[in-house]
């Protein structure tokens, strides 16, 4: 048999010494896609040709039975005895009974894993907080949100009002937490927030606090954050909860005795809207922010209903009772708000809290709060011995008994029997003349 010339190409079925001159002379044949040269130094060596004429060294063997290929890299870029002396290392690791793709999977996991942490390592409060405001925001309330907006502002924004003669807003109890390094978030950092903005805003730390269990409770669901974070919550702790306290449950309301002066000085406030408020405010029993919510829409004239849009169930309807009706009607139509803000021009007012206060004054009466007016609807309501149901439902709170859940469907009109015997007795008590039979003044628009 002839001895081949160097100018051929080099024979696939056997075994050949590798040279840079064979490899040169290395083709796909015909009809394949590719082809592979064996080294006949290193066993499992092998140079690969495809039909486009790019060539690499790969490495093959077998391990239980199955194929095992592996690239090792460009002929252009590996040497012959590189590519030898890769080969036998993955031999090595084939003989402990490893496969070597598996384990540069593992490496690349691993190190995946190690940056991952690394860059949760800087990730801050502030970029967490905002995520997780992102993705609940759907599935939370209108206040809940603004919630969440209101204890993490930053301050510092000039205002009249609410700043007790500061001139500039203060920041949100939850605000110098966002810019620590959420792996900062220790108990101990949480326990000794807690305990300094106690000592000057306790019922606003204990809500903040709240949310902040939540949005921890969140990150450790995920997975780019908890890796930062302990097993157990960081905010759940014993020192945190004691160092904020427990709220005081609050037992203001008017005495049927008050209810003369309370409406002299409520009535006589200079701002008739502010007035309208505060009366419609305990002759509905209402939210403070319920009221103010109100819109021109919710008020329907034909059936005597006002639509409350409420926290528990979305909303309600309670009846339109003639006097807060009255009151009411007699309201300028600035804009879609029933209390709308003369300040702002596409706004409802604000709780006119110091206003009450001023009014509460004059009256004599200590400690009345706007809630507590709500409070007082329902504690009046027991001098006419009405249905506790009723009053619930005018109110917007949940039913207390099954009774009340399944077998109670009390409509709109069967409400105001009740409602309006409620509201034309504190008027009487409270010494104020109103003919039900009159008709409440039009509506009109103010420019």
């Amino acid at each position: 048999m002839a001895r081949p010339r160097k100018t051929d190409a080099p024979d696939l079925s056997d075994r050949v010494n590798l040279t840079v001159g064979v490899i040169e002379r290395l083709t796909c044949p015909t009809g394949k896609q590719q082809a592979f040269m064996r080294d006949s130094e290193a066993p499992g060596l092998r140079v690969r040709v495809t039909a486009a004429g790019a060539k690499s060294f790969v490495y093959e063997a077998k391990l239980n039975r199955q194929t095992i290929r592996r690239t090792i890299g460009d002929v252009k870029l590996w040497s012959i005895e590189q590519a030898r002396t890769e080969a036998r290392r993955l031999a090595v690791v084939l003989d402990n009974g490893q496969d070597p793709r598996e384990l540069e999977r593992q490496q690349q996991a691993d190190k995946a894993a190690a940056k991952t942490a690394a860059t949760m390592q800087a990730v801050i409060v502030g970029e967490a907080w905002a995520a997780y405001v992102t993705e609940r925001t759907p599935h939370w309330g209108d206040l809940h949100r603004k919630d969440h907006e209101r204890l993490t502002r930053a301050g510092g924004e000039t205002a009249k009002r609410g700043t007790r003669g500061r001139g500039v807003t203060i920041a949100g109890p939850l605000h110098p937490l966002l810019a620590l390094p959420l792996r900062d978030l220790t108990p101990a950092v949480i326990e000794a927030w807690a305990a300094r903005e106690a000592q000057t805003r306790p019922t606003a730390a204990r809500l903040a606090w709240r949310l902040l269990k939540a949005f921890l409770g969140w990150c450790a669901e995920q997975q780019e954050y908890a890796l930062v974070l302990p097993s157990t919550n960081p905010a759940k702790t014993k020192r945190a909860r004691e160092a904020l306290g427990k709220a005081k449950a609050k037992d203001d309301s008017l005495l049927k005795e008050q209810l003369p002066a309370w409406f002299a000085a409520v009535r006589s406030i200079g701002n008739p809207a502010v007035s309208a408020y505060l009366q419609t405010l305990l002759l509905t029993g209402a939210r403070p922010g319920e009221v103010l919510a109100m819109r021109w829409d919710d008020l329907n004239t034909q059936w005597k209903g006002l639509t409350i849009r409420d926290k528990v169930e979305g909303e309600r309807v309670i009846p339109l009772t003639p006097y807060v009706h009255s009151l009411l009607a007699a309201l300028p139509r600035r804009n879609e708000w029933v209390f709308a803000s003369t300040r702002n021009k596409d706004t409802a007012q604000t709780e006119p809290n110091h206003a009450h206060d001023k009014a509460c004054k004059v009256a004599a009466i200590d400690g009345l709060t706007l809630h507590g007016l709500r409070r007082s609807f329902g504690t009046l309501s027991e001098w006419l011995e009405v249905p506790a149901g009723v009053v619930a439902q005018i109110q917007g709170h949940k039913p207390s008994a099954t009774a009340e859940k399944h077998y109670r469907v009390r409509p709109l009109d069967l409400l105001r029997v009740h409602h309006e015997r409620i509201e034309a007795w504190i008027l009487e008590e409270a010494g104020v003349q109103f003919d039900t039979q009159a008709e409440p003044r039009k509506l009109h628009a103010v420019t």
